[in-house]
């Protein structure tokens, strides 16, 4: 670097030259230093550690490091962990299993890259070695993705079957309530009677979401709300009806329900039935490696599609049962989806209980306040 000493020795030219030596002196000065039990101890070390063959690694570092963390998870020889993916063993890999070893799937590159690796395939890496041992599976990224579906399959229909038999259920207990009837003609009866004189006075009906709006009027004295008006006169009147949300016992979970992730889940469920019957075909020409695996997976696909159909069917009734349900209420599927009814619903239950509870309390601590006053007086005529 310039500045430094090694610069200025060349710029100074001979004046900074070293020496002459005698290599022959140095040589015979130095050389039996090397010599000594020590230095051959050293030296048989370097020549052992020349002689021990050293692993070659072909994968990137850090993508070799992490596939060996996750074979030593699984813990199991690489043979026995084929002949599982091959018998789609269920018992064997779960699916957090199978799932990473779809990532850890060799890419095109790395295959091409082991494929012209000449040299002692004994001598590469765990990693290299597990590619090794996936290359001899054909098309193993896509028996491992057809496994992963047979895994999570049962789980996924059950979940899809559930919700989609809430839907059916809620809409059922929605459309079959004869209190939930009643009251929503005591509803309008309410509403006429408020709007008597107006152009809104004699109505046949009234729009859903205005149910929401019967905790927001309030009377006069602004001490009640036509909900708890409602509630009590249903609870003089009618009082059978007050219990109304008992009918209505899976509207809550409904509501929950989104149609959209349940078509989502559907076309999941369609998609994967796909892959299996397009691996399935293309395994024929695997040769006696995929026997057991062809074996397995048809014997899975059987009991899948029927499991399928039945599903396809329901999700077919689900669709128009939950477009019936906003049509049961005089609105628009289009413009009050199932979704916005269902919650319109619950919350109007949750007012009414509200309304229905706080009246309760209202009436007996009236009663309480009577029967005090009642004493109350026995005591003064008592003393008179």
């Amino acid at each position: 670097m310039q500045g430094s000493l090694w610069a200025d020795a060349q710029n100074q030219g001979n004046q900074a030259r070293a020496p002459d030596i005698d290599m022959s002196e140095l040589e015979t000065l130095f050389s039996t230093a090397v010599a000594t039990n020590a230095s051959e101890k050293g030296a048989t070390k370097r020549g052992s550690a020349i002689s021990k063959p050293e692993i070659v690694h072909l994968v990137d570092m850090r993508r070799a490091n992490n596939c060996e963390i996750m074979l030593t998870k699984i813990k199991m020889p690489l043979p026995d962990m084929i002949s599982a993916i091959l018998a789609l063993d269920t018992s064997v890999l779960d699916n957090d299993q199978v799932e990473n070893l779809i990532k850890f799937c060799p890419t095109n590159e790395e295959i091409e890259m082991l494929k012209n690796y000449n040299g002692n395939k004994e001598m590469l890496g765990k990693c290299e070695q597990f590619f090794l041992e996936l290359m001899k599976v054909p098309r193993v990224e896509s028996k491992l993705r057809v496994f992963a579906f047979r895994i999570a399959f049962s789980t996924q229909a059950d979940e899809l079957r559930t919700n989609l038999t809430t839907i059916n259920d809620a809409t059922k207990e929605v459309k079959e309530s004869l209190k939930l009837r009643q009251i929503m003609q005591t509803i309008l009866t309410l509403g006429n009677a408020l709007n008597q004189g107006t152009a809104r006075g004699s109505a046949v009906g009234f729009r859903l979401d205005s149910l929401l709006k019967l905790s927001d009027t309030r009377a006069r004295n602004n001490k009640m709300t036509l909900m708890h008006y409602l509630c009590k006169l249903l609870a003089e009147k009618l009082p059978e009806l007050l219990d109304f949300d008992k009918d209505l016992i899976h509207l809550e979970a409904a509501s929950k329900i989104q149609l959209k992730l349940l078509a989502e889940e559907m076309q999941a469920i369609n998609k994967g039935l796909e892959k299996v019957e397009q691996e399935l075909a293309a395994s024929v020409n695997d040769g006696a490696i995929s026997v057991g695996f062809r074996k397995a997976l048809k014997s899975f696909l059987d009991s899948a599609e029927a499991v399928v159909r039945s599903l396809i069917s329901l999700y077919s009734e689900v669709g128009r049962n939950a477009d019936s349900l906003a049509q049961y209420f005089g609105e628009d599927p289009a413009r009050c989806p199932f979704e916005q009814v269902t919650s319109i619903l619950v919350i109007f239950v949750n007012m009414f209980k509200k309304s229905r509870d706080e009246n309760a309390r209202t009436v007996e601590a009236e009663k309480k306040k009577m029967e005090k006053e009642k004493a109350s007086m026995s005591t003064i005529k008592g003393s008179e």
